[in-house]
């Protein structure tokens, strides 16, 4: 049985993901405008590496089969070009703006999970989806405002993601959490090298540092979310992770002089709303095909 404290651990936790994950979009927002997304993305992932020494053993000593060793490199192909689609919205679009949106990869999920797994659809789950789909609308406002390329990169970023969370199901079965995330970490460092190569400039020390920075952010998070969700339940642990787009409407307003969209905090609002219900049905039914929404994968 849960004890009182555990809760409340789980609580804490997710407050020290958000912050790990909202410090990796505040260094990527400062520190790679100079740098092609492609090769960002490749720095923060080999600098990453390193983070992965302790799994080496395991890693090289594990047997894979044929049919997982394409799971994980069809993972690490999706999750290879979501980055980089992540990396060059977050240098073309206010922070609000890339956080509200990548709210939609649970309903990716959804949708996947329907179309390639045979998972049904129930009818208030599909107003959910379309409800979630309208808070895009209401925060890019097609025809009021110029639809950017960094909000065409952000909508294929979540499809993406969406995409990587579906092969990881089967292997998350099969292998532990440490396994998963080590593969996912080398395949996409490999994708990542040919797109970085073909557009390679000379980083400063400094853009190294900044780099390792975000590599050390997005670890810790992924690890504070792994121990907020052995503590608590998703059901407690979900809520907190919507402070994320608190802190992204804030931190832009404070240093990127990213004042705050009305319409942007409804579409949030709404897609926030929507994704919160799927999880409440998916945990009254007692199963979990959607990731909690501040999963963040970069």
């Amino acid at each position: 049985m849960t004890t009182p404290s555990r809760p409340l651990q789980g609580i804490l936790w997710m407050i020290a993901t958000g912050l790990c994950f909202i410090a990796v979009t505040a260094v990527v927002k400062h520190a790679a405008q100079d740098l092609p997304a492609a090769e960002a993305a490749f720095l923060r992932y080999l600098l990453g590496l390193v983070f992965l020494l302790p799994l080496a053993r395991s890693l090289l000593a594990a047997r894979l089969t044929r049919r997982d060793l394409g799971l994980f490199a069809g993972r690490g192909a999706a999750h290879t070009l979501a980055v980089m689609m992540w990396f060059y919205a977050m240098t073309q679009i206010p922070i609000a703006e890339v956080t509200a949106m990548n709210y939609l990869n649970p309903v990716y999920v959804t949708l996947g999970a329907a179309i390639f797994l045979g998972e049904r659809l129930a009818a208030r789950r599909i107003m959910a989806v379309i409800a979630a789909l309208l808070g895009v609308v209401v925060i890019l406002r097609p025809g009021f405002r110029e639809v950017e390329t960094g909000h065409l990169a952000m909508l294929g970023t979540a499809m993406l993601f969406g995409a990587s969370y579906l092969l990881a199901k089967p292997l998350s079965d099969r292998y532990s959490a440490g396994m998963v995330v080590a593969m996912l970490s080398v395949t996409v460092t490999l994708g990542l090298a040919p797109f970085a190569a073909a557009v390679w400039v000379t980083p400063t020390p400094a853009d190294l540092g900044w780099m390792f920075a975000v590599a050390f952010f997005a670890t810790a998070g992924h690890y504070a979310m792994t121990r907020a969700f052995a503590a608590a339940p998703i059901s407690v642990t979900q809520p907190v992770t919507f402070l994320q787009m608190v802190w992204a409407v804030l931190l832009g307003w404070a240093l990127f002089d990213e004042p705050p969209d009305g319409f942007v905090i409804l579409g949030a609002a709404i897609i926030i709303a929507s994704v919160s219900f799927i999880a409440w049905r998916e945990s009254r039914l007692k199963r979990q095909i959607t990731p909690p929404s501040g999963a963040a994968k970069y």
